[in-house]
């Protein structure tokens, strides 16, 4: 397994006590901060970017190393904590620049939007990534290799900054004085999640907020306007392939729509929310209503166990292929995350009350239940311990037997056309 994974693995259970503790503290405090399927969808995705993120370490490392070795004018050493010290803070301004540029260009936004898309404020909302985001991201980080910074260092310091992102997704930590001013912190951090005029596209910092400071985009929590979650375009959904695509989606409906050339190009690169005159005039989209209903499709109690359960599975499943990763064929792989990507969106499809959800959770659970059983095989795993093999059968059977015995869920309504001023302002990787 590489570091990353390695790191990513042993650092989930850290993750899941965390939010344990959060919901806790919420909890004494008479408050409701989770909902059951915003914290399947968010986590999911989180699982959906790790998955993608094994295919894409050619663009977010080799090329990387590839420039260091390459390029580079010097080698920096490795072993020099002048070396990693400076490292951390290049990487940190960096993600800064990254990070406005998320919120500043649409074709960036596109990517960066699904850590925004909850409306909700939780831990759960840290793991809330991108998966295509290493399509781009890796340009902005180039100006390290080129330092000579050794890509180890570099694959740490992105690890350690990323990380260090999590805990600051909590309404349970209030302001930290002399922190907040130096250090991204909670309060800083859900000025940046808000759709609010006043927080709009501030707060980028990764672990400093003194970028923003220095570069005009810094604004204080204000406790008279309390920041309000999701994007101005919400998503409204439980998919995650739509949460990921829905911003691509109408960016290239738009500049299909387009008359002029020029504005078929300015919908990727524009702002998000910018929209071709003739294309905003033939195709008018709804205003944004800052009062407007949290997506939340009622779910019986049934239907939430058999979900949580079945998620669970799902991740036990992910942390098996991250291991797999550095060791699998890569037709493996690609049918392992195929499983795994089909499976969390037939569960978001569940979720949301859809008339064919339960024939294909039908069919993933029959499955998953009799082809290991049948073959003694699974994903990276030429011969399955039959003990292993018995109990996927008994545990994904009695999950198809279950299945009609759930109530029902009562379709919400969604927003079809998704992707226009999708704003927010986050904190993704």
């Amino acid at each position: 397994m590489h570091l990353q994974e390695l790191i990513i693995t042993w650092a989930t259970p850290v993750f899941f006590a965390l939010i344990g503790l959060e919901l806790l503290v919420a909890r004494w405090r008479g408050r409701s901060v989770y909902r059951t399927n915003d914290a399947i969808s968010s986590i999911g995705l989180g699982v959906i970017s790790q998955v993608a993120g094994v295919f894409g370490k050619l663009l977010s490392i080799g090329i990387y190393g590839w420039v260091a070795s390459h390029l580079a004018p010097l080698q920096l050493p490795a072993d020099s904590v002048l070396v990693w010290v400076s490292a951390l803070l290049a990487y940190d301004f960096l993600y800064y620049w990254l990070h406005r540029a998320g919120h500043e260009v649409n074709i960036l936004w596109a990517a960066h939007v699904v850590h925004h898309q909850s409306e909700h404020y939780n831990l759960s909302t840290a793991l809330r990534q991108t998966g295509s985001g290493v399509l781009l991201g890796w340009l902005f980080y180039l100006p390290m290799a080129l330092a000579g910074i050794p890509v180890e260092v570099f694959a740490v310091v992105a690890l350690i900054d990323l990380l260090y992102q999590f805990w600051v997704h909590t309404e349970q930590v209030g302001r930290l004085g002399w922190f907040d001013r130096v250090f991204c912190s909670p309060s800083n951090h859900r000025a940046h999640h808000a759709v609010n005029d006043r927080y709009l596209d501030r707060n980028y910092g990764g672990i400093l907020i003194v970028w923003d400071r220095l570069f005009g985009t810094f604004v204080e929590e204000d406790d008279t306007d309390p920041p309000v979650y999701g994007t101005r375009a919400p998503l409204r959904s439980w998919n995650p392939l739509w949460a990921n695509a829905e911003v691509y989606w109408a960016s290239m409906k738009d500049a299909r729509h387009a008359r002029r050339w020029r504005d078929k190009l300015l919908v990727f690169f524009k702002p998000p929310g910018w929209r071709p005159a003739d294309v905003a005039a033939r195709y008018p989209k709804p205003a944004f209503d800052i009062g407007r209903a949290r997506f939340d499709p009622p779910m019986s109690r049934a239907l939430t166990i058999y979900c949580l359960m079945q998620f669970a599975l799902l991740l036990g499943m992910a942390t098996h292929f991250l291991h797999l990763s550095a060791s699998a064929s890569l037709p493996t792989l690609l049918a392992y995350a195929t499983y795994l990507v089909g499976s969390l969106t037939v569960l978001g499809a569940l979720m949301e009350g859809r008339r064919a959800a339960r024939w294909l959770e039908a069919l993933r659970v029959l499955a998953t239940a009799w082809l290991p059983w049948a073959t003694g095989r699974w994903f990276g795993v030429v011969q399955l311990d039959p003990g292993v093999a018995d109990t996927m059968l008994v545990v994904f059977g009695f999950a198809a037997l279950a299945l009609p015995w759930l109530a029902p869920v009562r379709p919400f309504a969604t927003a079809p056309d998704a992707g226009a001023k999708g704003h927010t302002a986050g904190t993704a990787n």
